[in-house]
């Protein structure tokens, strides 16, 4: 086999490889007498078929076999003893001429290939001791747990139907259809449909107006969606909701007791409360372990600059711009309406895949390099909690796409080997801890979120939330419940 280098400019390879036709012929030879001995041919007794009649009847169907075999080893195997890794897997290049391919299929002529690839550049892992980050802490106070606490208390309070008008605090039972100008909007309806007046958990201005009606009444409301909701075709924008009341209740005693706790299948009060706290200091360090990577993830930005390999970027590129068109479409937006236009959202989008890409490989590397690895365990349990999201009819189908799908299971180990990497590298580097206040905390991932010019809003969620790297299999969050979407507010 010979192997000609034929192009080497930046990442870019390409190669040609020529298998002579004898080594084609010897390897063609080794599967005639293999088959000599094992197959059947009417006229002929076992193991005394003449290699010349095997050839006539096998042979092109063999020597397309010791193609596929030299395609498939030889790939590889040259591509190492160059001592290269290729970004993406090679493309190969062989005769498209018809008489040439039943030549070689023949053994009448060499068999020549070419490689074109694109080669993982060598990322030299610098010294970490000048990479510095500080860790925000939310230290959750009694009073948050207390809020919560008396939050899970009023969702399990029990109500009584009453006659007569409903007043705040009372629960409504509502039919309701949301429209603008005159125009029924998707995911502005909604059936039986409880609420509870002054909970402030539909848009401004509509739970007021629900004050003074009666069971069987029926009422037009109006209201306008506030300018930073979250749906962007809906936002600023006034709406006309058709409500039905089917109920009204009064509310009986909070309780927030031994009892409340019981009913909701706990042993006791306290019990509630150390879930709340759990459920409260996870949601805060999650916060905090964002931030915390972002600073990292940006340092090593800093640090590391270098030629991303072009097909990467590409996949990667493709992945962020179809989500943004899904976006887009999904709130009936277009890029004039952010205030941009597509080739300069193409722009953006291409330098965050270019960031994404050359720091999922600095990463690869210092975890390599580091020993990191991920358990199959490991992998298993984050299988199991990704199936669980789908729904239940459908959790079986999910878990078996998973396990038939190399790539998919690809999908679950890579984020769980770049937290490994994240941990790894916060043992390294100077981490210094500051105390801070939710508003802070909350106000620094607002401000992070926002960072980017406001007119790249809608593209933002879609991309913006994965720049760097912190979250490429997290799935994309909604902008509210479905029943929500229409009539209440994000929170």
């Amino acid at each position: 086999m010979q192997v000609t280098e034929t192009l080497n400019s930046g990442l870019k390879r390409e190669i040609k490889v020529t298998v002579p036709a004898g080594d084609m012929e010897a390897k063609l030879m080794e599967r005639l007498n293999d088959a000599k001995t094992k197959v059947r041919i009417n006229g002929f007794r076992p193991g005394k078929v003449p290699i010349p009649h095997l050839r006539k009847v096998y042979g092109k169907s063999f020597m397309a076999e010791v193609v596929n075999e030299i395609l498939s080893n030889s790939t590889r195997h040259i591509i190492a003893d160059r001592g290269e890794k290729a970004a993406m897997q090679p493309e190969v290049t062989m005769t498209e001429d018809e008489k040439e391919a039943e030549k070689i299929l023949a053994g009448g002529a060499d068999f020549e290939f070419q490689l074109s690839y694109e080669v993982i550049p060598a990322i030299e892992i610098k010294d970490f001791a000048g990479i510095s980050v500080t860790r925000q802490v939310f230290d959750v106070p009694d009073s948050e747990i207390d809020e919560q606490v008396a939050r899970v208390a009023e969702s399990s309070r029990s109500y009584e139907t009453k006659d007569g008008k409903a007043a705040d605090g009372d629960r409504v039972t509502i039919d309701y259809v949301g429209k603008i100008d005159g125009v029924a909007f998707e995911g502005g309806a909604g059936v039986d449909q409880p609420l509870v007046i002054g909970s402030k958990e539909f848009i401004p201005g509509f739970e007021e107006q629900l004050v003074g009606i009666k069971a069987g009444d029926e009422k037009q409301i109006t209201v306008s969606f506030p300018e930073n909701y979250s749906a962007p075709h809906l936002a600023g924008r006034e709406a006309t909701f058709d409500v039905t009341v089917k109920e009204v209740a009064k509310p009986g005693k909070l309780e927030i007791n031994d009892e409340m706790a019981k009913s909701l299948g706990l042993e006791s009060l306290d019990k509630l409360r150390e879930i709340v706290r759990g459920q409260i200091e996870n949601q805060f360090g999650q916060m905090t372990r964002q931030k915390l990577k972002r600073q990292l993830l940006d340092q090593l930005d800093q640090t590391y600059q270098f030629e991303a390999p072009s097909k990467l970027v590409e996949a990667e590129f493709d992945n962020i711009w179809n989500q943004v068109n899904r976006d887009l479409e999904a709130a009936g937006r277009t890029f004039a309406d952010e205030e941009t236009t597509e080739e300069e959202a193409r722009a953006e989008y291409t330098k965050l895949a270019e960031r994404r890409v050359r720091l999922g490989l600095v990463l690869a590397e210092i975890g390599d390099k580091a020993g990191v690895t991920v358990a199959d365990d490991e992998v298993q349990r984050a299988l199991f909690e990704t199936v669980r999201r789908f729904p239940a009819n459908q959790q079986q189908e999910a878990f078996e796409f998973y396990r038939s799908n190399p790539n998919a299971i690809s999908s679950i180990r890579a984020p769980l080997f770049e937290e490994k990497v994240i941990d790894h590298l916060l043992a390294e580097i100077t981490v210094t801890d500051q105390k801070v206040s939710k508003e802070e905390l909350m106000a620094d991932d607002e401000e992070a979120e926002t960072a980017k010019p406001a007119k790249k809003a809608a593209p933002k969620k879609a991309a913006a939330k994965k720049a760097d790297a912190d979250s490429a299999d997290e799935p994309k969050k909604k902008a509210a419940p479905k029943k929500k979407a229409a009539a209440k507010d994000a929170e």
